[in-house]
């Protein structure tokens, strides 16, 4: 690894983590923990834990495939696409306690990882195997967005 190779990875960390960044400024706070949650939610501890892996081999697949093809218009449209949506999921959720448009753009989410799964796997298997568990987690989580805002039907104010 020389250094230009460095420094473009570190630019790709700093895009992903730029879009994390919304899930430390929107946090779940006290009305979330008051909330009715299905068995199945993951404990507190285990999100960031879970969002850091992810983030960074996020990160990995958009390097790796920057290194094989460079910027390519359609896999890194998309994957900035997915950015995008990630980035607005706690703003919508935590933010405006507004689970209905968390779920669409969660959803939106999903789609835009699968297809970037297909994008990447078709230039670099590797980078499309890495976005696998970002795709799994995401299913998840849109499912445990959906359980709680159906759970709740009073809680949120705008639902």
């Amino acid at each position: 690894m020389n250094f230009a190779d460095i420094v473009s990875f570190a630019g790709f960390l700093a895009l992903v983590c730029a879009a994390g960044l919304s899930g430390v400024i929107f946090k779940p706070g006290a009305w979330y923990r008051r909330l009715d949650k299905p068995s199945w939610t993951p404990p507190n501890w285990a999100f960031p834990v879970v969002w850091s892996a992810l983030y960074l081999m996020i990160a990995i697949a958009g390097w790796r495939v920057y290194e094989t093809v460079g910027l390519a218009a359609l896999p890194f449209l998309v994957y900035a696409v997915q950015l995008v949506f990630n980035a607005a999921w706690s703003p919508l959720f935590f933010g405006l306690h507004r689970p209905d448009l968390a779920f669409a753009d969660i959803m939106l989410l999903a789609i835009a990882v699968a297809a970037n799964i297909v994008l990447f796997w078709s230039i670099d298997a590797v980078a499309g195997l890495l976005l696998v568990p970002y795709f799994i987690w995401v299913c998840v989580a849109a499912g445990l967005n959906l359980s709680v805002w159906r759970r709740n039907p009073g809680a949120f104010s705008h639902a």
